[in-house]
């Protein structure tokens, strides 16, 4: 076991171990992982909760980048029958090869903080298999998750997580439950994939077009910021005001958006 503990956290992997033993229970707590179930955590690190998810009696498959850390984790939990390591980088990993059944993963990661936002945008290509996702995260990116219309937070990835997820702020985390520190607070995030959306758009790739232009300069009014995608008229038919900025916005109205400007291609209008 001492030799766990040599494997020195690598700034190019963003590792940050968690070693407070108070802060680990109280995430198993919210996990609440139970025999049966098939749990995936993404970078393992050196075990902290690994130990824990595999005492549930769960399938357990992790996926670890760092080849260092291979070798430990398989001296630490290779005899467990429900254990399985996938050696690869999670931004590129085919989550769908694990399950075929609907709703059923259930992720569970300490994510790198470089790497937190398009990770979990992957994830979301896969959202129909997946239970629920628990990740420990930059504190300021779960704010921004789970933000509300009207605040400074609310934004781009708020609007496409939200419209794909439940989102909960659990409780947050200091630098000290960690090996080495890092210079930002964190937090526990618990993300559940809607079984049915609430606002389904007609094509999520131009919700996902309209939010990022309306966002690229969201100081400026929508009639100004949507000008190259929808005029006057249009905003005008999806029931919004284009007086207004771009967070002043809920989910709802953005999806409105989208489907006029969906309605506009099947017309075979040209885009402006």
């Amino acid at each position: 076991m001492s030799e766990l503990y040599q494997h020195r956290a690598r700034k190019r992997f963003g590792q940050n171990f968690l070693h407070d033993a108070g802060v680990i229970h109280r995430i198993l707590r919210a996990i609440h992982p139970r025999a049966g179930e098939h749990l995936v955590e993404i970078g393992p690190g050196q075990g902290a909760l690994t130990e824990g998810l595999l005492g549930s009696g769960a399938r357990l498959d992790v996926i670890e980048l760092d080849l260092d850390l291979i070798p430990l984790l398989k001296l630490q939990f290779g005899l467990a029958a429900n254990f399985h390591l996938h050696q690869g980088d999670a931004m590129k990993f085919d989550f769908a090869q694990l399950c075929s059944t609907p709703h059923s993963l259930r992720i569970v990661g300490n994510l790198p903080y470089n790497i937190s936002t398009p990770l979990i945008f992957h994830l979301l290509e896969h959202a129909g298999l997946i239970r629920d996702m628990h990740f420990m995260l930059q504190k300021e990116v779960v704010e921004r998750l789970a933000a509300e219309p009207g605040g400074g937070d609310w934004g781009r990835l708020s609007i496409m997580v939200q419209y794909h997820c439940r989102v909960e702020h659990l409780f947050n985390v200091g630098p000290g439950a960690f090996n080495p520190p890092p210079k930002v607070d964190s937090a526990i995030v618990r993300l559940v994939p809607h079984e049915t959306l609430p606002h389904p758009a007609e094509d999520p790739a131009l919700l996902e077009r309209v939010v990022r232009e309306a966002f690229n300069q969201r100081r400026k009014t929508l009639r100004n910021t949507l000008k190259g995608l929808l005029d006057a008229t249009d905003l005008e038919a999806a029931g919004v005001d284009g007086s207004l900025r771009p967070e002043q916005l809920d989910l709802a109205a953005f999806v409105r958006l989208a489907d006029r400007l969906h309605a506009r291609t099947q017309e075979h209008s040209p885009l402006p």
